[in-house]
Order: structure tokens, then sequence, then C-alpha cells
């Protein structure tokens, strides 16, 4: 492998700057200055270069690598793997007109702690059933050493129904739609939630929010829900 390609990026200033990036990056190597099989510059450095915090780096080079551009090998970093976009990729290539991982991120974190509070004020023995028949599915997955999606998202769902405003179940909906069609979400949560030591830290905290739910303790559900967005955020754009 060739040794770090010294490139000088240019500090990036816009919301979307996970697509700036992705530009600056994806321009060097269609132009010849990142070769095939460079390495590109570690992510603290490109951090520094383009003047922002991980997040947005690690959004562009998931994106780069989806889309066959990059390759990465755990514990080495990462190198350029082709110019041009991959042949099973171009649907992918539309990821840039879909809500960005980091608007879905930051929505869930502001929304979702507000939507269990009522759930634990509001929540009636049926809602709860519902709750304790998905928790006991996802301890099963969980025990079996899987995680799925579907019973994530039925999770958070049933707990946007028991706050008994259809607002906060279409916000979850619209939520829930803006995952299934970011193709950088699903790529970046293969990449994580799905680790084993993930799944089972995933399971357990969402037990506590249904607990907090079923005891109607509105702090506690809230404090719970803040914790797990949080972490949520930590797993997809810290490790």
């Amino acid at each position: 492998m060739r040794e770090v390609v010294i490139i000088n990026f240019n500090p990036v200033s816009n919301k979307k700057l996970y697509m700036q990036i992705y530009n600056q990056i994806l321009s060097e190597i269609q132009s010849g200055s990142l070769k095939i099989g460079d390495k590109l510059p570690a992510e603290r450095e490109l951090c520094e270069q383009f003047g922002v915090s991980r997040a947005p780096v690690r959004q562009a080079l998931s994106a780069l690598e989806l889309n066959g551009f990059i390759y990465s090998r755990q514990g080495e970093g990462v190198y350029v793997k082709s110019n041009q976009i991959a042949h099973d990729s171009q649907q992918s290539a539309i990821f840039f007109n879909s809500i960005s991982p980091e608007d879905i991120v930051e929505v869930r974190m502001n929304i979702e702690p507000v939507i269990v509070k009522y759930a634990a004020q509001r929540a009636n023995n049926e809602d709860i059933e519902v709750l304790h028949s998905t928790i006991k599915k996802m301890e099963e997955e969980t025990e079996a050493g899987l995680y799925v999606p579907e019973t994530d998202e039925k999770l958070h769902y049933s707990i946007a129904k028991a706050s008994h405003n259809d607002l906060f179940v279409n916000i979850m909906m619209a939520i829930s739609n803006a995952m299934k069609q970011q193709e950088m979400w699903k790529f970046i949560r293969d990449r994580t939630v799905t680790r084993p030591d993930y799944r089972e830290v995933n399971f357990k905290e969402h037990k506590l929010i249904i607990k907090a739910i079923e005891e109607h303790n509105e702090k506690e559900a809230m404090e719970f829900m803040t914790k797990h967005m949080q972490n949520l955020y930590d797993r997809y754009w810290k490790d």
C-alpha cells in the first residue's frame, strides 16, 4: 500500500457539511491527486483540515465507501478503491436528495424524549401490553444474536401511539420513512448498531424506557430516552 498522500483540503461551512467534504475528496480521487491504493489522511486530520467535528467526516467517508470509491481496513485506515462509482451503487448515488443521517439523529434526539414523556403520562393497559410484547421480541432476538430494525422501529412507533397524540405518531412515521429512504443511514447502522456489544446495550436501554412508561414515571422515561438518543448519536458518529 502507498503512504498517505498529502492533500490540502479547504475548510467547509454549510449545514450539509458532509456533502462538501464528500465532493472535495471525490474531486481529488477523480482528478488523480488521490490514486487507487492511496491511503487517505486519518479522520482526526481530515477534521482539522475541513474545520469540522467527526460526524460530517464520518458521513462523507461512509458515503464514499457506500458508492464504491474507498474502502476501510479495520485498524489500518481508509484507502482509495476506485475513481468510478460502483455499478451496483447507482441508486445510492442519489442519497444527497434524501434527508441526511445528521438531520435524522438531530430530530430524534430532540423529539423522542418529549414523545415518551406523554407516553408515560397516558399509556393505558393495551399500550403497555403492546410494548411488553415488542420488548420481549427484542429480547429474544438479542439473545439469538440478532438486531432486527423492524422490531426497534415498532417499539418507537408504539411509544408514540401510547402518547395518544396523532401528530407525534405522524412524526415518528416520517422519521421511520426518512431512515428507510436514506441508504447511508442503513449503511452506518449495519456497521454499528448490529455489533454484538451494541445489541445488548440497545436492548437494555429500551427495557428501561418501557419500564418507566409502565410505571408512569415521565421523569425517568425522558431521562432514559434522552440517554438512549445520545448513545445513538455516539454509536453512529463517534466510534
